[in-house]
C-alpha cells in the first residue's frame, strides 16, 4: 500500500480552502463600502443637503457592514476548523513518531518537538495570519481604484506598497536565523529539564541539582536571547509599517486636498482615497504583524514533513494470518543510529513452534539488542526477522503486537489500572483472558491484595509498586492473549522464589501451547524451561543448539575470558542438563 504524503491532508481541505477564497473575495469587495459611503456623502449628500439620501446611504452601508462582519466571522470559524482537521489528521502519526523517537534514527534533543510543531502549525492556520494571505492578492484591485481616482494617488499608494513589501522580505530574511536558534535552544533546554526530572533521585541525592540548574539557566538564557532578537526584529518592522501606513494616509489626504484645490478631484475622492489606501496596505501590515509566527509555522511544517515523510508511520498493511510455525532470523545486522560499528552481526537461527531459547553471554554482548530486534522495536540494518516467513516490516504495528509478548529489561508501567496495563489497554477486555494472563504470570494473588484489586490505578497519582511487582505485572502483560512469540529480557532480575517458579511455568506453558519463547538471562533459574541455548559474544553467535550440548561445550571451551565455569547460567548444570 502507498504511504500517505503529508501534503495529501491539504488536498483533503481543498473544499474549505476554495470556500475561504470565495468568502475572502466577497469580503474584499465589501471593504469598498466605507470608501464609497464617504464618496457619496461628500459628493452627493453635502451639496444637496438631502437627508433622505443620507438615511438611505446609512441603511445600505449598515447592511453591508453587518454582512461583511458575518462573513469575516464565518471565515475565522472555517480557518479554526481547518486547523482542527489538520491536527486530527496528523495527531496519531505525531504520537507514534514521538514514542518511536528513542529507538529511531530520527531522535531529537527535544522529544516533544513534533507535538510542538503540530501545535505551532495548527495555531497559525487557525489564527489571523492566513487572512493576510487571502487578502494580499486583492492589493492590485485597490491600487487600480486608486489610479482611477487619480494617477498621483495611485502612484503614492503603489510606492507605499512596495516599501512595505521590502519590509516583508527583510523581515523574512532577518527572522530565519533567530527562529532556528530559538527552536534549537528551546529543544536543548527542554531536553535537559526532562532528563533532570527523570533522574531526580540521583540528581538530588548526589548534589547535582545546583550544577544542572546552572546548565539549564545557560540554555534558557540562550533561548530567551534568540526570542528577544526575533521579537525585536518582528516588532521593529511591524511598528515601522504602522507608521508608514499612517504617513501614507496623511500624504494621500494632503495630495487629495491639493487636487481639490486645483479642481482635479472632489472632496469625496479625497476622503475615499485615504480610506482605500489604508485598505490596500492593510494585508501587508497584517502579514508583517504575523510574520514571526508564519516563519515559525513554516519551519515547524518543514520539520514535520521531513520526520513524517521519512517515518514508516501510517502506511497501510495487508492483514496477515496469525503466526503458528516458526521465528527465523536471517543474517541480521544492526548498528545503532549514528554509529558505524554494528552491535549485532550476522545473526542466523530458526526457532520452531514449541521451542524456548535461552540467550546467554557476557555484558555488552548484544543480548538485549537482539531482544529488541526480535520484537520489532528496532529494525535490522541488514537481514530479516520473520514470523512464518513474513518479515516484521510486512506487519502493521498493531497486528504484529497482538502476536508478540515482550518484557523489557527496564520495566515501566503506564498510568491506568492494573487491568488496563495487563490487557495492553484493550477496550472491552475479556475478564477471562485478563485473569488467565495474571494467573500464568503468578501475579493473581498479589493483585488481589491491592486496595482495589485489578481496578487499582498505577502510575502518576496511583499506587507505587516495587520493582519486583512491576516486573511480575509486566510479565502478565507479555503473556496476555497467548501471543505466539514471547521475548523476555532479564525476566527474573527482581523476582523472588515464587516469582521465578511462576516464570518457569509460564515459559513451559508457552512451549506446550505451540508458541516460541526467547529468554535473555544472567540468572540461571530463567533457563530451566528452555530447550535451546544460544551463546553470544561481541554481537555474534558463538554457540547455538540443545541446552545440554551448548552448556557442555561452553564449559569445556570458554569463548571469552569473562565466560568461565563461574559465569551465570553455566556452572549450575546438573547431570540431566537442566539448569538449577
Amino acid at each position: 500500500m502507498k504511504k500517505k504524503n503529508l501534503f495529501d491532508f491539504w488536498a483533503q481541505s481543498k473544499p474549505a480552502i476554495v470556500t475561504l477564497v470565495l468568502i475572502s473575495s466577497v469580503i474584499n469587495i465589501l471593504y469598498l463600502t466605507g470608501s464609497l459611503f464617504m464618496l457619496e456623502v461628500y459628493d452627493r449628500v453635502l451639496p444637496s443637503r438631502h437627508l433622505a439620501t443620507l438615511a438611505g446611504l446609512c441603511a445600505i452601508a449598515a447592511t453591508l457592514f453587518i454582512f461583511q462582519g458575518f462573513l469575516d466571522f464565518l471565515r475565522g470559524r472555517i480557518l479554526t476548523r481547518v486547523g482542527l482537521h489538520l491536527d486530527q489528521a496528523l495527531h496519531d502519526r505525531v504520537y507514534n513518531l514521538i514514542v518511536r523517537m528513542p529507538v529511531s534514527a530520527r531522535g531529537s534533543t527535544d522529544s516533544l518537538q513534533p507535538l510542538r510543531d503540530l501545535d505551532q502549525v495548527r495555531s497559525f492556520v487557525s489564527g489571523a495570519g492566513p487572512i493576510a494571505l487571502f487578502d494580499l492578492p486583492w492589493m492590485p484591485f485597490y491600487l487600480t481604484i486608486c489610479f482611477i481616482f487619480h494617477p498621483l494617488i495611485g502612484l503614492v499608494t503603489l510606492c507605499g506598497g512596495l516599501i512595505l513589501l521590502c519590509f516583508t522580505l527583510a523581515t523574512d530574511v532577518m527572522l530565519r536565523t533567530p527562529s532556528r536558534a530559538g527552536s534549537f535552544h528551546g529543544g536543548r533546554r527542554n531536553a535537559l529539564l526532562e532528563a533532570s526530572r527523570r533522574s531526580v533521585e540521583a540528581v538530588q541525592s548526589m548534589g547535582m541539582m545546583d550544577r544542572l540548574g546552572i546548565r539549564w539557566k545557560h540554555a534558557n538564557d540562550d533561548y530567551l536571547e534568540s526570542q528577544r532578537i526575533a521579537s525585536d526584529i518582528g516588532g521593529g518592522f511591524s511598528s515601522a509599517s504602522k507608521i508608514l501606513r499612517m504617513m501614507l494616509q496623511s500624504a494621500v489626504l494632503a495630495i487629495g486636498a491639493y487636487l481639490v484645490i486645483n479642481q482635479e478631484a472632489s472632496a469625496g475622492i479625497m476622503i475615499a482615497s485615504s480610506i482605500l489606501t489604508s485598505r490596500a496596505l492593510a494585508p501587508v501590515e497584517l502579514a508583517l504583524a504575523h510574520w514571526k509566527s508564519f516563519v515559525a509555522a513554516r519551519q515547524s511544517w518543514a520539520r514535520l514533513s521531513s520526520l513524517l515523510g521519512a517515518a514508516d508511520i501510517g502506511q497501510e498493511r495487508t492483514a496477515l494470518p496469525a503466526p503458528r510455525s516458526a521465528l527465523s532470523v536471517e543474517g541480521a545486522l544492526w548498528a545503532a543510529p549514528g554509529t558505524e560499528r554494528p552491535i549485532l552481526q550476522d545473526i542466523c537461527f530458526t526457532l520452531e513452534a514449541g521451542s524456548a531459547l535461552g540467550v546467554v553471554g557476557p555484558s555488552a554482548s548484544g543480548k538485549s539488542s537482539l531482544a529488541r530486534l526480535l520484537v520489532g522495536v528496532v529494525r535490522p540494518t541488514r537481514g530479516k526477522i520473520r514470523l512464518d516467513g513474513a518479515s516484521l516490516d510486512q506487519w502493521h504495528d498493531v497486528g504484529l503486537g497482538d502476536h508478540i509478548g515482550y518484557l523489557p529489561q527496564d520495566v515501566d508501567l503506564l498510568p491506568g489500572t492494573v487491568a488496563e496495563n495487563i490487557s495492553r489497554f484493550t477496550s472491552n477486555v475479556s475478564s477471562e483472558r485478563l485473569l488467565k494472563a495474571a494467573q500464568a504470570a503468578g501475579v493473581h494473588d498479589l493483585i488481589l491484595r491491592f486496595t482495589d484489586g485489578y481496578d487499582t490505578r498505577l502510575g502518576e497519582g496511583g499506587l507505587v509498586l516495587s520493582v519486583g511487582q512491576r516486573q511480575r505485572i509486566a510479565l502478565a502483560r507479555a503473556l496476555y492473549g497467548n501471543p505466539f512469540l514471547i521475548v523476555l529480557d532479564e525476566p527474573n532480575s527482581n523476582l523472588d522464589m515464587d516469582g521465578e517458579k511462576a516464570l518457569t511455568e509460564a515459559i513451559q506453558n508457552v512451549r506446550e501451547r505451540g508458541g516460541v519463547a526467547v529468554v535473555v538471562a544472567h540468572r540461571p533459574s530463567a533457563l530451566a524451561a528452555c530447550n535451546l541455548i544460544m551463546m553470544m559474544n561481541d554481537g555474534k553467535v558463538t554457540a547455538f543448539g540443545p541446552k545440554d550440548e551448548v552448556l557442555g561445550q561452553i564449559l569445556r571451551y570458554p569463548v571469552h575470558s569473562s565466560v568461565n565455569a563461574s559465569a551465570p547460567g553455566i556452572k549450575i548444570v546438573d547431570k540431566a542438563g537442566a539448569a538449577e
